[in-house]
């Protein structure tokens, strides 16, 4: 090889190198983390009503290697009479279905470490089991501590949670 072929070589190197070295890393996680619920509510028809009760309680836990388990309720469902779980009335199971909600998954997050969708791989609300959801069905917004879960039921009705990040 000629020396004026090993210069250029060289350069071509450097520069190749110089542009893989500019190329932005991707941000860091930006839902990662344990979140815990302060606020939930659902609007329908101008009608704002409370899901969890007007004190909701929950954890919401996104893993570094993308998995995701949420679970919310109103802490003022009332124990049940018999003391064993599946010896509930129907009263009393139907308090614990209108006011918990729980579920788990994988999720993603876009380029700016910012989420993008999740799979539901189990629900306490069955019809949930398999949904795909992305960024138009589900938004996951971070606000400095503070993330806003906000989705719209099929009958229309808007779904709002808060979550600050626990400490």
């Amino acid at each position: 090889m000629y020396p004026h072929s090993l210069i250029r070589l060289a350069a071509a190197a450097a520069l190749l190198l110089a542009a893989m070295g500019s190329h932005a890393e991707p941000k860091p996680n930006q839902v990662a983390g344990t979140w815990n619920l302060v606020a939930a509510t659902v609007e329908s028809d101008g009608v704002i009503s409370h899901p969890y009760g007007p004190e909701p309680r929950g954890r919401l836990v996104f893993t570094p290697d993308l998995h995701f388990v949420e679970f919310l309720h109103d802490p003022r469902i009332p124990r049940f009479q018999s003391n064993q779980r599946g010896g509930g009335t129907d009263a009393e199971n139907r308090a614990v279905m209108a006011g918990s909600l729980a579920l788990y998954g994988r999720y993603t997050v876009d380029e700016q470490g910012n989420f993008s969708g999740n799979t539901v791989e189990g629900s306490s609300f069955p019809n949930w089991t398999g949904d795909v959801r992305t960024t138009r069905e589900l938004r996951m917004e971070v606000e400095g501590e503070r993330m806003i879960e906000s989705f719209q039921r099929p009958g229309g009705a808007k779904v709002s949670l808060v979550f600050e990040r626990a400490r």
